[in-house]
């Protein structure tokens, strides 16, 4: 897809703040510091337009930024940090809870984790929630400019394993640094974007921009 704008719009804690322009909603889940705000960054070629930060925890909305007129990612606050007060993190699950249950214009979630470790115990727990709902998942695997190209496939198959990877979930290695994996991801939200008809005629697919 080609980018032409990209915008933040709102940070949201309840529905009635959601925008309500009925376009499709790409979510992304993962632990914190995991890179969801690096890769939101790499897809839409910003460099700080999803703010990254050294402190784990910090995001505790759902981030709303605009691509084009075509879609919203929405980055959720980041699970499985020990510092953040239960009473907090039952707050975050509550509204994450409620968004993926009900809001209709969800299309996808894309499931951060870091390549170069198993997925924790977060990671599956968050997996198996999602499929026991049947929500449609992409597993993003970060960080593989980190680790040596010949280690990339016994990662992958960690992840796939530790998980149980449904028939259908695809699993898209991925680097915020030097963009490998960008092109793949695109194409896998179009084709969830493509699934509504209603939608389709809203998505321009063009050859993305490194």
């Amino acid at each position: 897809m080609k980018v032409n704008y990209a915008n933040f719009i709102i940070s949201a804690v309840r529905p009635e703040q959601f925008p309500e322009d009925g376009l499709p909603e790409i979510g992304l889940a993962g632990r914190s510091n995991v890179g969801k705000s690096s890769l939101i960054n790499r897809m839409i070629n910003r460099k700080n337009l999803a703010r990254t930060s050294s402190t784990p925890g910090k995001t505790q909305h759902l981030n709303y930024y605009r691509i084009n007129e075509d879609l919203y990612f929405v980055d959720f606050p980041g699970y499985g940090y020990a510092k953040v007060s239960k009473t907090q993190r039952q707050v975050w699950g509550k509204m994450i809870e409620q968004y993926l249950m009900n809001r209709e214009q969800l299309r996808l979630l894309l499931l951060i984790i870091d390549l170069r470790h198993p997925p924790s115990k977060d990671d599956e727990l968050m997996y198996d929630w999602l499929k026991h709902y049947d929500l449609p998942v992409c597993v993003v695997a970060t960080k593989a400019d980190k680790i040596p190209r010949s280690r990339w496939q016994k990662h992958l198959k960690i992840i796939k394993d530790a998980l149980v990877l449904r028939a259908g979930d695809e699993l898209i290695m991925f680097s915020s640094e030097v963009g490998t994996g960008k092109e793949e991801l695109w194409n896998v939200i179009t084709k969830h974007m493509k699934d509504d008809s209603d939608l389709a005629e809203t998505v321009h697919v063009e050859p993305g921009l490194d």
